[in-house]
Protein backbone atom coordinates (compact mmCIF):
# COMPACT_ATOMS: atom_id res chain seq x y z
CA UNK A 1 0.00 0.00 0.00
CA UNK A 2 1.15 3.49 -0.48
CA UNK A 3 1.94 6.01 1.83
CA UNK A 4 -1.66 7.53 1.49
CA UNK A 5 -3.22 4.38 1.89
CA UNK A 6 -1.19 3.81 5.81
CA UNK A 7 -2.73 6.84 6.19
CA UNK A 8 -6.35 6.67 5.86
CA UNK A 9 -5.92 3.42 7.66
CA UNK A 10 -4.56 4.39 10.53
CA UNK A 11 -6.38 7.12 10.97
CA UNK A 12 -9.92 5.77 10.47
CA UNK A 13 -8.79 2.77 12.96
CA UNK A 14 -7.53 5.52 15.81
CA UNK A 15 -10.46 7.23 15.59
CA UNK A 16 -12.89 4.68 16.19
CA UNK A 17 -11.10 3.76 18.87
CA UNK A 18 -10.82 6.89 20.66
CA UNK A 19 -14.58 7.65 19.90
CA UNK A 20 -15.61 4.44 21.62
CA UNK A 21 -13.24 5.35 24.39
CA UNK A 22 -14.77 9.00 24.69
CA UNK A 23 -18.24 7.53 24.35
CA UNK A 24 -17.99 4.94 27.10
CA UNK A 25 -16.02 6.75 29.65
CA UNK A 26 -18.16 7.16 33.49
CA UNK A 27 -19.15 3.47 33.59
CA UNK A 28 -19.22 3.00 37.26
CA UNK A 29 -21.94 0.66 37.77
CA UNK A 30 -22.74 -3.09 36.70
CA UNK A 31 -26.29 -2.42 35.21
CA UNK A 32 -24.29 0.89 33.19
CA UNK A 33 -21.22 -0.96 32.01
CA UNK A 34 -23.18 -3.60 30.85
CA UNK A 35 -26.62 -2.37 29.93
CA UNK A 36 -25.43 0.85 28.46
CA UNK A 37 -27.50 3.14 31.04
CA UNK A 38 -30.68 1.98 28.62
CA UNK A 39 -30.86 5.58 26.80
CA UNK A 40 -30.13 4.45 22.85
CA UNK A 41 -32.31 5.48 20.26
CA UNK A 42 -33.47 3.89 17.71
CA UNK A 43 -31.16 4.70 14.78
CA UNK A 44 -27.95 3.81 17.14
CA UNK A 45 -29.65 1.14 18.43
CA UNK A 46 -30.19 0.13 14.32
CA UNK A 47 -26.53 0.66 13.56
CA UNK A 48 -25.58 -0.94 16.60
CA UNK A 49 -27.29 -4.18 15.33
CA UNK A 50 -26.17 -3.96 11.47
CA UNK A 51 -22.46 -3.32 13.02
CA UNK A 52 -22.11 -6.09 15.38
CA UNK A 53 -23.72 -9.12 12.59
CA UNK A 54 -21.39 -6.89 10.12
CA UNK A 55 -17.89 -8.30 10.73
CA UNK A 56 -14.85 -8.55 8.42
CA UNK A 57 -16.07 -11.52 7.25
CA UNK A 58 -18.87 -9.71 5.48
CA UNK A 59 -16.72 -8.05 3.13
CA UNK A 60 -13.72 -10.27 2.61
CA UNK A 61 -15.68 -13.41 2.28
CA UNK A 62 -18.91 -12.46 1.14
CA UNK A 63 -17.56 -10.76 -2.30
CA UNK A 64 -15.87 -13.98 -3.23
CA UNK A 65 -18.82 -16.23 -2.16
CA UNK A 66 -20.52 -14.74 -5.32
CA UNK A 67 -17.08 -14.57 -7.19
CA UNK A 68 -17.45 -18.99 -7.04
CA UNK A 69 -21.12 -19.38 -6.34
CA UNK A 70 -23.33 -16.40 -7.62
CA UNK A 71 -25.06 -14.84 -5.69
CA UNK A 72 -27.94 -16.98 -4.50
CA UNK A 73 -26.26 -16.45 -0.96
CA UNK A 74 -28.37 -13.54 -0.41
CA UNK A 75 -31.77 -16.72 0.23
CA UNK A 76 -30.07 -17.19 3.75
CA UNK A 77 -31.89 -13.55 4.68
CA UNK A 78 -35.25 -14.07 3.37
CA UNK A 79 -36.33 -15.22 7.15
CA UNK A 80 -34.81 -11.89 8.77
CA UNK A 81 -37.85 -9.41 7.64
CA UNK A 82 -40.34 -12.20 9.07
CA UNK A 83 -38.12 -12.75 12.55
CA UNK A 84 -38.04 -8.58 13.28
CA UNK A 85 -42.09 -8.62 12.80
CA UNK A 86 -42.17 -11.77 15.10
CA UNK A 87 -40.08 -10.75 18.02
CA UNK A 88 -41.00 -6.79 17.88
CA UNK A 89 -44.63 -8.24 18.78
CA UNK A 90 -43.75 -10.43 21.18
CA UNK A 91 -40.28 -11.37 22.65
CA UNK A 92 -39.50 -7.72 22.87
CA UNK A 93 -42.10 -6.65 24.83
CA UNK A 94 -41.51 -9.03 27.31
CA UNK A 95 -37.92 -8.08 27.83
CA UNK A 96 -38.96 -4.73 28.44
CA UNK A 97 -41.42 -4.95 30.20
CA UNK A 98 -39.69 -8.14 32.94
CA UNK A 99 -36.44 -5.44 32.31
CA UNK A 100 -34.00 -8.21 32.31
CA UNK A 101 -30.08 -7.51 31.26
CA UNK A 102 -29.36 -10.83 29.27
CA UNK A 103 -32.05 -13.04 27.39
CA UNK A 104 -31.76 -15.88 29.38
CA UNK A 105 -32.48 -14.69 32.64
CA UNK A 106 -36.23 -15.18 32.45
CA UNK A 107 -35.43 -19.22 31.53
CA UNK A 108 -35.06 -19.39 35.07
CA UNK A 109 -38.16 -17.88 36.36
CA UNK A 110 -40.05 -19.95 33.84
CA UNK A 111 -38.21 -23.51 34.29
CA UNK A 112 -34.97 -23.18 36.78
CA UNK A 113 -31.77 -22.53 37.27
CA UNK A 114 -29.91 -25.14 34.97
CA UNK A 115 -31.88 -24.68 32.08
CA UNK A 116 -30.70 -20.88 32.03
CA UNK A 117 -27.28 -22.03 32.74
CA UNK A 118 -27.69 -24.23 29.57
CA UNK A 119 -29.36 -21.82 27.53
CA UNK A 120 -26.36 -19.25 28.28
CA UNK A 121 -23.35 -21.96 28.13
CA UNK A 122 -24.76 -22.90 24.73
CA UNK A 123 -24.63 -18.90 23.24
CA UNK A 124 -21.26 -18.63 25.64
CA UNK A 125 -19.48 -21.46 23.46
CA UNK A 126 -20.65 -20.85 20.03
CA UNK A 127 -19.92 -16.89 20.61
CA UNK A 128 -17.43 -17.40 21.61
CA UNK A 129 -16.23 -19.50 18.65
CA UNK A 130 -17.56 -17.59 16.24
CA UNK A 131 -15.72 -14.24 17.34
CA UNK A 132 -12.45 -16.47 16.44
CA UNK A 133 -13.67 -16.51 12.86
CA UNK A 134 -13.81 -12.19 13.01
CA UNK A 135 -10.90 -11.69 14.12
CA UNK A 136 -9.54 -14.09 11.61
CA UNK A 137 -10.24 -12.09 8.66
CA UNK A 138 -8.33 -8.45 9.14
CA UNK A 139 -5.54 -10.60 10.94
CA UNK A 140 -5.44 -12.40 7.50
CA UNK A 141 -5.53 -8.88 5.76
CA UNK A 142 -2.28 -7.81 7.74
CA UNK A 143 -0.40 -11.38 7.06
CA UNK A 144 -0.85 -9.98 2.91
CA UNK A 145 -0.24 -6.61 3.64
CA UNK A 146 2.91 -6.82 5.97
CA UNK A 147 3.97 -10.43 5.60
CA UNK A 148 3.89 -10.89 9.34
CA UNK A 149 3.34 -13.79 11.37
CA UNK A 150 -0.66 -14.53 11.47
CA UNK A 151 -0.29 -15.06 15.50
CA UNK A 152 1.03 -11.62 15.30
CA UNK A 153 -1.41 -10.11 13.70
CA UNK A 154 -4.15 -11.75 15.28
CA UNK A 155 -3.20 -10.02 18.41
CA UNK A 156 -2.51 -6.70 17.50
CA UNK A 157 -7.00 -6.84 15.77
CA UNK A 158 -8.08 -8.41 19.13
CA UNK A 159 -5.80 -6.08 21.17
CA UNK A 160 -7.09 -3.03 19.36
CA UNK A 161 -10.88 -3.49 20.07
CA UNK A 162 -10.33 -4.70 23.62
CA UNK A 163 -9.17 -0.76 24.36
CA UNK A 164 -12.40 0.18 24.19
CA UNK A 165 -14.58 -2.95 24.78
CA UNK A 166 -13.58 -3.52 27.80
CA UNK A 167 -12.59 0.10 29.42
CA UNK A 168 -16.35 1.62 28.30
CA UNK A 169 -18.83 -1.82 28.11
CA UNK A 170 -21.81 -1.15 26.02
CA UNK A 171 -21.96 2.42 25.70
CA UNK A 172 -18.45 2.15 24.21
CA UNK A 173 -19.49 -0.53 21.85
CA UNK A 174 -22.81 1.39 20.18
CA UNK A 175 -20.65 4.35 19.68
CA UNK A 176 -17.91 2.88 18.44
CA UNK A 177 -20.23 0.77 16.14
CA UNK A 178 -21.93 4.19 14.47
CA UNK A 179 -18.68 5.40 13.41
CA UNK A 180 -17.64 2.21 11.51
CA UNK A 181 -20.22 1.98 9.61
CA UNK A 182 -19.91 5.21 8.24
CA UNK A 183 -16.58 3.65 7.31
CA UNK A 184 -18.17 0.96 5.85
CA UNK A 185 -20.51 2.36 3.70
CA UNK A 186 -18.43 4.75 2.05
CA UNK A 187 -15.48 2.18 1.08
CA UNK A 188 -17.58 -0.24 0.03
CA UNK A 189 -20.01 1.83 -1.90
CA UNK A 190 -17.00 3.49 -3.59
CA UNK A 191 -15.37 0.01 -4.12
CA UNK A 192 -18.42 -0.98 -6.22
CA UNK A 193 -18.62 2.09 -8.00
CA UNK A 194 -15.09 2.22 -8.82
CA UNK A 195 -15.28 -1.82 -10.20
CA UNK A 196 -18.08 -0.74 -12.08
CA UNK A 197 -16.20 2.37 -13.55
CA UNK A 198 -12.79 0.00 -14.70
CA UNK A 199 -14.31 -1.60 -16.70
CA UNK A 200 -13.59 -1.77 -20.50
CA UNK A 201 -14.68 1.50 -21.83
CA UNK A 202 -18.09 -0.72 -24.13
CA UNK A 203 -19.07 -2.59 -21.49
CA UNK A 204 -21.71 -0.77 -19.45
CA UNK A 205 -23.29 -1.72 -16.41
CA UNK A 206 -26.12 -3.53 -18.04
CA UNK A 207 -23.70 -5.65 -20.22
CA UNK A 208 -21.34 -6.27 -17.19
CA UNK A 209 -24.86 -8.06 -15.37
CA UNK A 210 -25.66 -9.82 -18.48
CA UNK A 211 -21.48 -11.28 -18.61
CA UNK A 212 -22.38 -12.82 -14.97
CA UNK A 213 -26.15 -13.79 -15.82
CA UNK A 214 -24.64 -15.66 -18.57
CA UNK A 215 -21.92 -17.59 -16.31
CA UNK A 216 -24.58 -17.84 -13.56
CA UNK A 217 -23.47 -15.41 -11.15
CA UNK A 218 -26.96 -13.95 -10.79
CA UNK A 219 -28.53 -16.78 -9.50
CA UNK A 220 -30.27 -14.74 -7.09
CA UNK A 221 -33.50 -16.80 -6.24
CA UNK A 222 -33.34 -20.71 -6.33
CA UNK A 223 -37.08 -21.94 -5.84
CA UNK A 224 -36.29 -25.76 -6.38
CA UNK A 225 -36.73 -27.28 -2.94
CA UNK A 226 -34.05 -29.49 -1.95
CA UNK A 227 -32.98 -29.92 1.79
CA UNK A 228 -29.53 -30.92 0.57
CA UNK A 229 -29.25 -27.46 -0.90
CA UNK A 230 -27.88 -24.91 1.30
CA UNK A 231 -29.07 -21.57 -0.77
CA UNK A 232 -32.40 -21.83 -1.93
CA UNK A 233 -36.07 -19.89 -1.11
CA UNK A 234 -37.33 -22.59 1.13
CA UNK A 235 -34.30 -22.57 3.30
CA UNK A 236 -33.91 -18.89 3.44
CA UNK A 237 -37.73 -18.57 4.23
CA UNK A 238 -38.18 -21.21 6.41
CA UNK A 239 -34.73 -22.30 8.16
CA UNK A 240 -33.51 -18.63 7.76
CA UNK A 241 -36.51 -17.26 9.41
CA UNK A 242 -35.42 -19.99 12.62
CA UNK A 243 -31.97 -18.70 12.08
CA UNK A 244 -32.73 -15.27 12.12
CA UNK A 245 -35.25 -15.52 15.02
CA UNK A 246 -33.23 -17.45 17.45
CA UNK A 247 -30.13 -14.80 16.90
CA UNK A 248 -32.14 -11.92 16.78
CA UNK A 249 -34.71 -13.14 19.99
CA UNK A 250 -32.10 -15.07 22.09
CA UNK A 251 -28.43 -14.36 20.65
CA UNK A 252 -27.46 -11.86 23.63
CA UNK A 253 -25.00 -10.05 21.34
CA UNK A 254 -28.02 -8.97 19.20
CA UNK A 255 -30.28 -8.85 22.28
CA UNK A 256 -27.93 -6.87 24.24
CA UNK A 257 -27.81 -3.47 21.52
CA UNK A 258 -31.58 -3.46 22.02
CA UNK A 259 -31.99 -3.72 25.86
CA UNK A 260 -30.08 -0.61 25.43
CA UNK A 261 -33.44 1.53 23.98
CA UNK A 262 -34.78 4.06 25.50
CA UNK A 263 -38.72 2.49 25.29
CA UNK A 264 -40.19 -0.31 23.93
CA UNK A 265 -40.28 1.73 20.59
CA UNK A 266 -36.53 3.12 20.33
CA UNK A 267 -35.97 -1.42 20.87
CA UNK A 268 -38.67 -1.92 17.87
CA UNK A 269 -37.58 0.67 15.43
CA UNK A 270 -33.94 -0.20 16.12
CA UNK A 271 -34.85 -4.14 15.47
CA UNK A 272 -36.94 -3.49 11.97
CA UNK A 273 -34.45 -0.71 11.09
CA UNK A 274 -31.88 -3.76 10.14
CA UNK A 275 -34.25 -6.05 8.59
CA UNK A 276 -34.71 -3.26 6.47
CA UNK A 277 -31.18 -2.83 5.69
CA UNK A 278 -29.43 -5.87 5.56
CA UNK A 279 -31.06 -8.07 2.79
CA UNK A 280 -30.74 -4.84 0.15
CA UNK A 281 -26.48 -4.37 2.05
CA UNK A 282 -25.96 -8.07 1.45
CA UNK A 283 -27.67 -8.29 -2.15
CA UNK A 284 -25.09 -4.91 -2.72
CA UNK A 285 -22.11 -6.80 -1.63
CA UNK A 286 -23.13 -10.04 -3.19
CA UNK A 287 -23.33 -7.87 -6.06
CA UNK A 288 -19.49 -6.49 -5.59
CA UNK A 289 -18.49 -9.93 -6.17
CA UNK A 290 -20.29 -10.46 -9.23
CA UNK A 291 -18.58 -7.31 -10.76
CA UNK A 292 -15.48 -8.08 -9.54
CA UNK A 293 -16.10 -11.81 -11.39
CA UNK A 294 -17.18 -9.80 -14.58
CA UNK A 295 -13.53 -7.45 -14.24
CA UNK A 296 -11.31 -10.63 -14.13
CA UNK A 297 -13.48 -11.64 -17.57
CA UNK A 298 -11.83 -8.82 -19.30
CA UNK A 299 -8.18 -8.60 -17.04
CA UNK A 300 -6.49 -11.69 -16.46
CA UNK A 301 -6.53 -13.16 -12.67
CA UNK A 302 -4.03 -15.14 -10.64
CA UNK A 303 -4.29 -18.82 -10.95
CA UNK A 304 -4.66 -19.19 -7.39
CA UNK A 305 -5.48 -16.18 -5.12
CA UNK A 306 -4.34 -17.10 -1.74
CA UNK A 307 -0.32 -16.10 -2.36
CA UNK A 308 1.08 -18.33 0.45
CA UNK A 309 0.55 -22.08 -0.63
CA UNK A 310 2.14 -20.34 -4.25
CA UNK A 311 4.89 -19.37 -2.73
CA UNK A 312 5.54 -23.15 -1.29
CA UNK A 313 4.77 -24.77 -4.19
CA UNK A 314 6.92 -22.80 -6.38
CA UNK A 315 9.95 -23.47 -3.73
CA UNK A 316 9.22 -26.95 -3.94
CA UNK A 317 10.06 -29.64 -7.10
CA UNK A 318 6.50 -29.13 -8.52
CA UNK A 319 7.60 -24.88 -9.53
CA UNK A 320 8.27 -25.65 -13.42
CA UNK A 321 5.02 -27.82 -13.53
CA UNK A 322 2.79 -24.59 -11.60
CA UNK A 323 4.53 -22.09 -13.59
CA UNK A 324 3.49 -23.72 -16.64
CA UNK A 325 0.01 -24.12 -15.62
CA UNK A 326 0.18 -20.03 -15.02
CA UNK A 327 1.30 -19.58 -18.34
CA UNK A 328 -1.19 -22.17 -19.65
CA UNK A 329 -3.94 -20.45 -17.68
CA UNK A 330 -3.02 -16.62 -18.56
CA UNK A 331 -3.20 -17.70 -22.47
CA UNK A 332 -6.60 -19.59 -21.29
CA UNK A 333 -7.88 -16.21 -19.90
CA UNK A 334 -6.52 -13.91 -23.17
CA UNK A 335 -9.04 -16.30 -25.23
CA UNK A 336 -11.76 -15.90 -23.07
CA UNK A 337 -11.73 -12.03 -22.28
CA UNK A 338 -12.00 -12.35 -26.45
CA UNK A 339 -15.58 -14.08 -25.64
CA UNK A 340 -16.81 -12.01 -23.40
CA UNK A 341 -16.06 -9.06 -25.79
CA UNK A 342 -17.61 -11.09 -28.14
CA UNK A 343 -20.84 -11.57 -26.09
CA UNK A 344 -20.90 -8.10 -25.35
CA UNK A 345 -20.91 -7.25 -29.21
CA UNK A 346 -23.49 -9.78 -29.53
CA UNK A 347 -25.56 -8.18 -27.03
CA UNK A 348 -25.03 -5.09 -28.99
CA UNK A 349 -26.33 -6.36 -31.93
CA UNK A 350 -29.69 -7.65 -30.64
CA UNK A 351 -29.43 -10.70 -32.57
CA UNK A 352 -30.70 -13.81 -30.23
CA UNK A 353 -29.10 -16.45 -32.66
CA UNK A 354 -26.01 -14.97 -31.52
CA UNK A 355 -26.01 -13.92 -28.27
CA UNK A 356 -27.23 -17.65 -27.98
CA UNK A 357 -23.63 -18.79 -29.44
CA UNK A 358 -21.65 -16.03 -28.04
CA UNK A 359 -23.09 -17.53 -24.67
CA UNK A 360 -22.27 -20.66 -25.36
CA UNK A 361 -18.71 -20.00 -26.57
CA UNK A 362 -18.01 -17.84 -23.38
CA UNK A 363 -19.11 -21.14 -21.15
CA UNK A 364 -17.15 -23.59 -22.43
CA UNK A 365 -13.95 -21.36 -22.46
CA UNK A 366 -14.72 -20.47 -19.01
CA UNK A 367 -15.09 -24.31 -18.48
CA UNK A 368 -11.58 -24.74 -20.06
CA UNK A 369 -10.01 -22.21 -17.46
CA UNK A 370 -11.52 -23.97 -14.52
CA UNK A 371 -10.12 -27.01 -15.62
CA UNK A 372 -6.83 -25.43 -15.54
CA UNK A 373 -7.56 -23.71 -12.24
CA UNK A 374 -8.22 -27.12 -10.96
CA UNK A 375 -4.90 -28.78 -11.83
CA UNK A 376 -3.02 -26.09 -10.33
CA UNK A 377 -5.36 -26.34 -7.09
CA UNK A 378 -3.73 -29.81 -6.89
CA UNK A 379 -0.56 -28.75 -7.64
CA UNK A 380 -1.02 -26.68 -4.51
CA UNK A 381 -2.17 -29.42 -2.54
CA UNK A 382 0.25 -32.24 -3.49
CA UNK A 383 2.86 -29.35 -1.76
CA UNK A 384 0.85 -28.62 1.04
CA UNK A 385 -0.90 -31.22 2.46
CA UNK A 386 -3.70 -30.41 4.20
CA UNK A 387 -3.66 -27.00 3.04
CA UNK A 388 -7.00 -25.11 2.00
CA UNK A 389 -8.03 -25.83 -1.57
CA UNK A 390 -10.15 -22.64 -1.69
CA UNK A 391 -9.18 -19.35 -2.14
CA UNK A 392 -12.79 -17.62 -1.65
CA UNK A 393 -11.77 -15.52 1.31
CA UNK A 394 -8.77 -14.40 -0.54
CA UNK A 395 -10.80 -13.01 -3.76
CA UNK A 396 -11.67 -9.56 -3.31
CA UNK A 397 -8.65 -8.72 -1.01
CA UNK A 398 -6.74 -9.55 -3.87
CA UNK A 399 -8.57 -7.38 -5.83
CA UNK A 400 -8.59 -4.43 -3.86
CA UNK A 401 -5.31 -4.36 -3.69
CA UNK A 402 -3.98 -5.04 -7.19
CA UNK A 403 -7.10 -3.08 -9.10
CA UNK A 404 -8.02 -0.11 -6.94
CA UNK A 405 -6.66 3.17 -6.98
CA UNK A 406 -4.26 4.67 -4.41
CA UNK A 407 -6.21 6.39 -0.79
CA UNK A 408 -9.45 3.84 -1.84
CA UNK A 409 -7.64 1.14 -1.21
CA UNK A 410 -7.01 2.14 2.32
CA UNK A 411 -10.52 3.07 2.65
CA UNK A 412 -11.41 -0.15 1.97
CA UNK A 413 -9.16 -1.95 4.24
CA UNK A 414 -10.35 0.40 7.15
CA UNK A 415 -14.03 -1.13 6.02
CA UNK A 416 -12.91 -4.26 6.51
CA UNK A 417 -11.22 -3.89 9.80
CA UNK A 418 -13.60 -1.64 10.85
CA UNK A 419 -16.45 -4.63 10.27
CA UNK A 420 -14.34 -7.20 12.31
CA UNK A 421 -14.04 -4.15 15.19
CA UNK A 422 -17.74 -3.60 15.34
CA UNK A 423 -18.65 -7.30 15.34
CA UNK A 424 -16.02 -8.68 18.09
CA UNK A 425 -16.47 -6.02 20.44
CA UNK A 426 -20.37 -6.41 19.97
CA UNK A 427 -19.79 -10.03 20.44
CA UNK A 428 -17.04 -10.09 22.98
CA UNK A 429 -19.23 -7.26 25.80
CA UNK A 430 -22.10 -9.62 25.11
CA UNK A 431 -19.78 -12.51 26.28
CA UNK A 432 -19.23 -10.55 29.22
CA UNK A 433 -22.58 -9.42 30.33
CA UNK A 434 -23.66 -13.10 29.95
CA UNK A 435 -20.84 -14.02 32.30
CA UNK A 436 -21.82 -11.59 34.56
CA UNK A 437 -25.18 -11.59 34.72
CA UNK A 438 -26.04 -15.59 34.63
CA UNK A 439 -22.59 -16.93 36.00
CA UNK A 440 -21.25 -14.29 38.52
CA UNK A 441 -24.72 -12.97 39.84
CA UNK A 442 -26.12 -16.37 39.73
CA UNK A 443 -23.81 -18.25 41.01
CA UNK A 444 -21.03 -15.97 43.23
CA UNK A 445 -23.82 -13.67 43.99
CA UNK A 446 -21.73 -10.44 43.42
CA UNK A 447 -23.35 -7.35 43.74
CA UNK A 448 -24.08 -4.45 40.68
CA UNK A 449 -21.79 -2.16 42.21
CA UNK A 450 -17.80 -1.32 40.89
CA UNK A 451 -16.40 -4.38 41.97
CA UNK A 452 -18.88 -5.79 39.01
CA UNK A 453 -17.55 -3.40 36.67
CA UNK A 454 -14.24 -4.77 37.04
CA UNK A 455 -15.57 -8.38 37.03
CA UNK A 456 -17.43 -7.55 33.89
CA UNK A 457 -14.02 -6.15 32.46
CA UNK A 458 -11.93 -9.39 33.70
CA UNK A 459 -14.49 -11.24 31.84
CA UNK A 460 -14.65 -9.88 28.65
CA UNK A 461 -10.95 -9.10 28.45
CA UNK A 462 -10.99 -13.04 29.27
CA UNK A 463 -13.44 -13.98 25.88
CA UNK A 464 -11.24 -12.08 23.78
CA UNK A 465 -8.04 -13.77 24.23
CA UNK A 466 -10.09 -16.96 24.07
CA UNK A 467 -11.74 -15.67 20.89
CA UNK A 468 -8.17 -14.88 19.85
CA UNK A 469 -6.94 -18.46 20.42
CA UNK A 470 -9.51 -20.22 18.19
CA UNK A 471 -9.06 -17.87 15.60
CA UNK A 472 -5.49 -19.70 15.02
CA UNK A 473 -7.74 -23.06 13.77
CA UNK A 474 -9.59 -20.69 11.77
CA UNK A 475 -7.86 -20.59 8.33
CA UNK A 476 -8.76 -24.66 8.49
CA UNK A 477 -12.59 -24.17 7.70
CA UNK A 478 -12.61 -22.44 4.49
CA UNK A 479 -15.75 -20.19 3.18
CA UNK A 480 -15.17 -17.91 6.42
CA UNK A 481 -19.11 -16.41 5.90
CA UNK A 482 -20.52 -20.15 5.45
CA UNK A 483 -18.55 -21.19 8.18
CA UNK A 484 -19.36 -18.99 11.24
CA UNK A 485 -23.18 -19.47 10.02
CA UNK A 486 -22.80 -23.43 10.21
CA UNK A 487 -21.35 -22.64 13.45
CA UNK A 488 -24.24 -20.80 14.77
CA UNK A 489 -26.57 -23.13 13.11
CA UNK A 490 -25.20 -26.04 15.49
CA UNK A 491 -26.94 -23.95 18.13
CA UNK A 492 -28.92 -21.49 17.54
CA UNK A 493 -31.97 -23.67 17.02
CA UNK A 494 -31.52 -25.64 20.09
CA UNK A 495 -31.53 -22.18 22.22
CA UNK A 496 -34.84 -20.98 20.11
CA UNK A 497 -36.90 -24.10 21.14
CA UNK A 498 -35.85 -23.61 25.05
CA UNK A 499 -37.33 -20.43 24.51
CA UNK A 500 -40.29 -21.45 22.68
CA UNK A 501 -41.41 -24.05 25.13
CA UNK A 502 -40.98 -21.31 27.96
CA UNK A 503 -43.87 -19.06 26.25
CA UNK A 504 -45.95 -22.12 24.31
CA UNK A 505 -46.00 -25.00 26.41
CA UNK A 506 -47.22 -24.64 29.69
CA UNK A 507 -47.45 -27.78 30.50
CA UNK A 508 -43.52 -27.73 30.41
CA UNK A 509 -41.48 -27.61 33.60
CA UNK A 510 -37.73 -26.83 34.50
CA UNK A 511 -35.97 -30.50 34.24
CA UNK A 512 -38.22 -31.30 31.46
CA UNK A 513 -36.89 -28.40 29.51
CA UNK A 514 -32.92 -29.45 30.06
CA UNK A 515 -33.29 -32.95 29.29
CA UNK A 516 -35.07 -32.56 25.84
CA UNK A 517 -32.58 -29.41 24.69
CA UNK A 518 -29.51 -31.89 25.76
CA UNK A 519 -30.70 -34.54 23.73
CA UNK A 520 -31.82 -32.04 20.89
CA UNK A 521 -28.62 -30.71 20.54
CA UNK A 522 -27.19 -33.84 19.83
CA UNK A 523 -29.63 -34.62 17.50
CA UNK A 524 -28.25 -31.55 15.64
CA UNK A 525 -24.38 -31.96 16.12
CA UNK A 526 -25.18 -36.18 14.54
CA UNK A 527 -27.28 -34.19 11.24
CA UNK A 528 -23.77 -32.20 11.02
CA UNK A 529 -21.77 -35.21 11.15
CA UNK A 530 -23.18 -38.06 9.89
CA UNK A 531 -25.48 -36.24 7.16
CA UNK A 532 -25.81 -34.26 4.09
CA UNK A 533 -28.55 -31.81 5.22
CA UNK A 534 -27.89 -28.20 4.46
CA UNK A 535 -27.07 -26.11 7.82
CA UNK A 536 -29.76 -23.80 7.51
CA UNK A 537 -32.60 -26.74 7.99
CA UNK A 538 -30.25 -27.13 11.82
CA UNK A 539 -32.21 -24.42 13.32
CA UNK A 540 -36.00 -25.37 12.65
CA UNK A 541 -34.50 -29.35 13.15
CA UNK A 542 -33.39 -28.10 16.63
CA UNK A 543 -36.02 -26.19 17.58
CA UNK A 544 -38.83 -28.69 16.85
CA UNK A 545 -36.86 -31.49 18.40
CA UNK A 546 -36.95 -29.46 21.84
CA UNK A 547 -40.31 -28.52 21.61
CA UNK A 548 -41.36 -32.16 20.62
CA UNK A 549 -39.25 -33.80 23.16
CA UNK A 550 -40.23 -31.30 26.12
CA UNK A 551 -43.70 -31.87 24.96
CA UNK A 552 -43.55 -35.47 25.58
CA UNK A 553 -41.05 -35.85 28.46
CA UNK A 554 -43.52 -33.78 30.48
CA UNK A 555 -46.21 -36.94 30.37
CA UNK A 556 -43.14 -38.23 32.65
CA UNK A 557 -42.25 -35.71 35.07
CA UNK A 558 -43.19 -36.24 38.42
CA UNK A 559 -46.65 -33.75 39.75
CA UNK A 560 -46.18 -30.15 40.70
CA UNK A 561 -45.21 -29.72 44.38
CA UNK A 562 -48.58 -27.91 45.83
CA UNK A 563 -47.88 -25.49 48.46
CA UNK A 564 -48.68 -26.56 52.18
CA UNK A 565 -52.35 -27.20 52.75
CA UNK A 566 -53.42 -26.33 49.02
CA UNK A 567 -55.31 -29.48 46.59
CA UNK A 568 -55.30 -30.34 43.09
CA UNK A 569 -56.97 -28.29 40.88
Amino acid sequence: MSRLDWLVLGGALLFVVLWGLWKGRGATTGEGYIGGGRDHRWWLIGLSIIATQTSAITFLSTPGQAYVDGMRFVQFYFGLPIAAVVLSVTLIPLYHRLKVSTAYELLEARFDLKTRLLAAILFLIQRGLAVGLTIFAPALVLSVLLGWSLHVNILIVGTLVMIYTVTGGTKAVAWAHSSQMVIIACGMLLAGVMTAYRLPADVSFGDALHVAGGLGRLNVIDTHFDPNSRYNLWSGLIGGFFLMLSYFGTDQSQVQRYLAGSDLTQSRLGLLMNAMIKVPMQFLILLLGALVFVFYQFHAPPLFFNPGPVKQVLAGPDAAAYRALETKFAQARTAQSQKAEAYVSARHSGDAASMAAAKHQLSQSHAESEAIRREGVALIEKANPGTNPSDTNYIFLAYVLSSLPVGLVGLVIAAVFSGSMSSMSGEISALGATTVVDLWRRLVGGSQGQREVWVGRIATFAWGCFAMAFAEYAARLGSLIEAVNILGSLFYGTILGIFITAFYVKRVRGGTAFYAALVAEVGVLACFKFTAISFLWYNLIGCVAVVALAWVFSFFQPPQALPEGGSAA
